[in-house]
């Protein structure tokens, strides 16, 4: 049964993504930025949690080269990551050609400790997947979060199979961006992914208008876990089931 690891930005995602069939938690920020760094209280509150939780490192929005100052930064959230006593971190960087920044990782990767690490989308930039993917492997990531180079996983499969077929099994990869309870069978059938990322998100309720009128945010959406429950059992019915 390919695993699956649901996407969290506050306390009732947290909590609600506690729940038998669930391999990991990726703890964010701001998801609607493709996620950010998680607060310290967010961070210690998840060192609690009953399934492991990986927490993104990641200093703000926009591309993934940065200055000697973010990867300082980066390199706090990693102690803080690891004070809060949490499973492992979410990693990336790349330089200007956006190839992957081996330098940055591996110092980021080095200050991990003994904390697992999982490779971001940064992957989906580079110009060079099957390379991107030996790279990975020698700086000893788990895994890599992939949408196969396209805007969303169920649009990069063929790239998603070939990254597959090319790791041969060195490293977990694990498809996400836009993987629906409506499209996971086809995505793990067709591309052999091991891994699931997805958010399971389902519309919020009783948020008062005069909130986002006022300028403080509307909250549109929260983890369901009656989606992520429907995610379990789909990909429950085809663990069976022969992959491309």
């Amino acid at each position: 049964m390919p695993t699956l690891e649901i996407c969290v930005e506050d306390a009732v995602g947290l909590r609600t993504a506690q729940r038998p069939g669930v391999t990991r938690i990726e703890l964010c920020s701001a998801l609607a930025l493709g996620g950010l760094t998680p607060s310290a209280g967010l961070m210690r509150l998840a060192g609690q949690s009953t399934v492991p939780v990986y927490a993104m490192i990641r200093p703000r929005e926009g591309g993934f080269v940065f200055t000697a100052e973010e990867i300082d930064q980066m390199l706090a959230d990693i102690d803080a990551a690891r004070a809060a006593g949490l499973a492992g971190v979410v990693l990336g960087a790349c330089t200007s050609d956006r190839i992957l920044d081996v330098q940055t990782l591996k110092l980021l990767s080095d200050a991990c400790g003994g904390m697992g690490r999982t490779l971001h989308r940064v992957f989906d930039l580079t110009p060079n997947p099957l390379t991107a993917v030996d790279q990975a492997v020698d700086l000893g990531f788990e895994r890599i979060l992939t949408s196969g180079q396209a805007v969303i996983a169920p649009k990069g499969q063929s790239v998603l199979k070939n990254i597959v077929n090319h790791s041969a099994g060195r490293i977990e990869i694990m498809a996400g961006s836009g993987v629906r309870v409506g499209n996971v069978r086809e995505l793990v059938q067709e591309t052999g992914v091991t891994a699931i990322h997805a958010s399971c998100r389902g519309p919020s309720v009783g948020q008062a208008c005069r909130v986002w009128e006022l300028g403080f945010g509307r909250l549109a959406s929260r983890t369901s876990g009656k989606i992520i429950d429907q995610m379990l059992a789909i990909l429950a019915e085809d663990a069976e089931l022969p992959v491309a």
